[in-house]
């Protein structure tokens, strides 16, 4: 018994009814309401309810039907919702028609820098700004990040363009300022499997980017985003950045074919990072078109004004009008796709 569907006549006393019998089970329900039929998802291990139990809940007269869910992703599975989910982000859809663009630079490193980066990428069509504030970096003598600073920096940015701001919690005592100024929460690949940190952003009621982590394989980062939506948060967007394989011509081997196959796996949004995912600024649009061509719901770009003179990942990121013109060039790719940019 892992997914209860109730009948279009189910009334608010019978979801507090059913809602009552599996609390007294130690079982969880997360309630999601369609627009013909409202689905209750059980949360816990229901591998002890009994036959004799689950008949009795298909016993109550609000209920067309009871299911189980073989996966052990059970929120984030197709089978517990069969619609793509849209997270709707002040009024900017994420895994809607509308293909969203999240760009900027790598981390926040000055206000002059990144008010500049916000106008171009804005002027270009962006709808997000991205900026590490607290960055984690392979090495402890690299640049760290501004902290609180660099999420000021980013607010004042959000003001002057209306972008809005996706950027990456790293420590859960973090978490309160996060809220403060971020729109969109991102928790980077190699915390992927933090799961205290999932299950922290998991009880807030805020976006949440989950990187697929280096060598993390789709079911992995499945039951990651399940870890933040069993607390209650399924406002999740998946996003493939590249997994660690043999091959050193580029930083990380570019999973584009696991697109298609969340696609088939999970009702989340996926988007797709090509700067991370290639290393190399002259690899990014056409990874960036290939990843539209395959159902991407949105992309994450690196782009700064200067990357000779970034702190952090100047390789992979791509300057204002190269960026401007990948953005033309992305029409048509994603035309052919049903979809606009």
């Amino acid at each position: 018994m892992d997914i209860i569907v109730l009948k279009p006549s189910a009334k608010d006393k019978d979801i507090k009814h059913i809602v009552k019998k599996l609390e007294n089970k130690g079982l969880k329900a997360n309630i999601s309401k369609g627009t013909e039929r409202t689905i209750i998802g059980v949360i816990g291990d229901t591998s002890k309810i009994t036959e004799d139990e689950v008949a009795s809940v298909r016993a109550i007269n609000a209920v067309e039907d009871v299911m189980r869910i073989i996966k052990p992703y059970k929120l984030a599975s197709r089978e517990f919702k069969k619609e793509a989910t849209i997270i709707d982000v002040e009024g900017i859809k994420i895994g809607g028609k509308k293909i969203q663009v999240i760009a900027g630079p790598c981390a926040v490193e000055s206000k002059t820098v990144v008010n500049k980066i916000a106008m171009e990428i804005r002027d270009a069509g962006a709808s997000f700004i991205r900026g590490g504030a607290f960055k984690p970096r392979t090495s402890p003598y690299s640049f760290q990040g501004l902290g609180e600073e660099g999420l000021r920096i980013l607010a004042r940015a959000k003001e002057i363009t209306g972008l809005l701001i996706v950027t990456e919690l790293m420590d859960h005592r973090d978490l309160d300022v996060m809220l403060k100024y971020s729109d969109i929460i991102q928790i980077g690949a190699r915390n992927m499997q933090n799961f205290s940190l999932l299950l922290e952003v998991g009880s807030i009621n805020k976006p949440v980017l989950l990187k697929r982590g280096l060598s993390a394989t789709i079911k992995e980062w499945l039951m990651a985003a399940e870890y933040i939506m069993s607390r209650g948060n399924l406002n999740v967007i998946l996003c493939e950045r590249g997994i660690r394989t043999f091959e050193t011509a580029t930083r990380n081997t570019l999973d584009l074919s696991a697109i298609p196959v969340l696609k088939e796996l999970t009702h989340l949004p996926v988007i797709v990072d090509p700067s991370h995912g290639t290393g190399k600024w002259n690899l990014v649009s056409p990874m960036a078109k290939a990843a539209v061509a395959a159902g991407a719901d949105g992309l994450l770009i690196e782009v700064h004004t200067n990357p000779e003179e970034a702190l952090s990942d100047g390789e992979q990121s791509l300057k204002p009008d190269v960026f401007a013109n990948l953005m033309k060039e992305l029409k048509p790719f994603a035309k052919a796709a049903g979809r606009e940019i």
